[in-house]
């Protein structure tokens, strides 16, 4: 049984408030928060209802650019290292590429806080107004789904594609946003095998049996997102060992096909593609050469994102992501939550016991770089922290109900008289609006956001 019912009930509408007019309410009803509901009005904070999606016209979206931008957005690039401020390469347009699931069980925790991360920045560059295409994409394809596949007697496409739904399942119960492209690998390999022919033609991939390797002393900078440098690579070690490859660290763009796994027509002969070239021929697709962010969790700065940049700049010398963003673990008793070690709780299973927006709280507690250690107290704590936030949206409709009289509706008159915001609550909202966005304009600060909202509602319920 989901906890925090009370919380459920009391959350029976919330309001929006604009102050640009004498008191104006907009209510709006809360939808059913059962799990799997689609209410995506909570991805930080209280502030948060004002989202791009419900703007009403080009107007008010370019009013709350102009009032964000009093200071600029900041993220920290991991590819320098340091914070910088976010410019997209064409003005409003943000291209967004965020590596997603390898489909072949139920996700866990630290899938589900990449999302929720990457998920608070496409709705806060929604928020400022950009125009965003966002894509996440689905490993179909790959050992780990082979081996899965072999294990309960299921076709590898089939099982791969069962659990990409129990994936967007997931995220609709935590209130992620859709992407605007969730391309699958299956249904991209036109894409891949010409990135790969492009590679070898520019000399930087070989063919050996039927299999295709990456050359990666064919990259002078390789090595440039992570530090690691070849010399300092030893065969076994992150890499295959393989003595058809003319150096350790080269990697599989092709792999040759194998009895009973599924496998594609290419000039190499039938296969199937190498885990990293997906990524890069897919946001080459959708996205061009040329992007402002890649996402994903830290742990694919090396190798995959590293084989990416090599990847996407020998088949193209113009290829640039502008921001590489990375989120940290997710931990159990500090040490990172991973299949491989069995340590992990999966998604579905922290929801079957808390309100699924419990959880998203609790992935935003702490900075999306910093790790997040796993306790039943940290969600109990978030699951307090989301009834406080409901209780306040309560208190706040109960309290301003008696206005909505005095206050005329489109094409009406007034049916008492005009109820105007006081001096000390217009600079109350202002301020919280400001303090907003000061903490969200510095990397995404959604912990500093969360602490200084819950002070907010608990100052509010106790005066209430």
């Amino acid at each position: 049984m989901l906890k925090w019912t009370r919380a459920h009930r009391i959350a029976a509408k919330f309001i929006r408030y604009a102050s640009e007019q004498p008191l104006r309410l907009i209510s709006k009803t809360l939808p059913s928060l059962e799990v799997g509901s689609c209410w995506t009005c909570y991805p930080v904070t209280i502030e948060a209802l004002w989202s791009a999606s419900d703007r009403k016209s080009e107007r008010d979206s370019r009013r709350c650019l102009a009032m964000a931008n009093k200071k600029e957005l900041r993220v920290y690039n991991s590819m320098t290292q340091q914070k910088e401020v976010f410019r997209p390469a064409g003005e409003g347009k943000v291209g967004m590429y965020v590596c997603g699931v390898t489909a072949y069980d139920f996700s866990h925790l630290g899938h589900g806080r990449a999302a929720v991360a990457f998920d608070v920045l496409y709705r806060y560059l929604l928020h400022l107004g950009y125009e965003v295409i966002y894509v996440r994409n689905f490993t179909d394809v790959d050992d780990k789904i082979i081996r899965r596949a072999n294990e309960t007697g299921e076709n590898p496409l089939d099982l791969s594609n069962r659990f990409c739904q129990e994936y967007l399942t997931d995220m609709a119960d935590l209130q992620c946003l859709p992407p605007t492209h969730q391309p699958r690998v299956s249904d991209h390999m036109e894409q891949i095998k010409d990135m790969i022919t492009q590679i070898i033609d520019n000399d930087c991939g070989y063919v050996v049996d039927g299999d295709v390797f990456f050359a990666v002393d064919k990259i002078s900078n390789y090595g440039c997102l992570s530090g690691q440098k070849l010399e300092n690579q030893r065969a076994g070690e992150r890499v295959a060992v393989d003595s058809r490859k003319r150096n350790p660290a080269d990697f599989a763009l092709w792999k040759a096909a194998k009895p009973g796994e599924p496998s594609w027509e290419s000039s190499w002969g039938l296969g199937r593609p190498g885990w990293h070239i997906e990524c890069s021929a897919m946001s080459a697709h959708y996205l061009s050469f040329k992007f402002d962010i890649h996402g994903g969790g830290i742990d694919l700065i090396f190798p995959h994102h590293e084989n990416e940049i090599a990847q996407s700049r020998a088949a193209c010398q113009e290829s640039c992501v502008s921001h590489w963003m990375h989120n940290g673990h997710v931990t159990n008793n500090n040490e990172k939550m991973s299949k491989s070690l069995g340590n992990f709780f999966t998604i579905r299973q922290i929801t079957e016991r808390y309100h699924p927006l419990a959880l998203r709280h609790f992935l935003i507690s702490a900075h999306y770089r910093s790790p997040l250690n796993y306790s039943v107290l940290q969600l109990e704590s978030a699951s307090e922290a989301v009834y406080y936030i409901y209780q306040t949206l309560q208190d706040c409709e109960d309290t301003l109900s008696s206005f909505r009289e005095a206050t005329p509706s489109e094409g009406t008159e007034p049916k008492g008289k005009t109820v105007r915001v006081l001096p000390d609550a217009d600079k109350c909202i202002k301020g919280l609006r400001k303090d907003f966005h000061d903490k969200m304009v510095d990397d995404l600060n959604t912990s500093h956001v969360l602490t200084d909202s819950a002070a907010v509602e608990r100052q509010g319920i106790d005066q209430g």
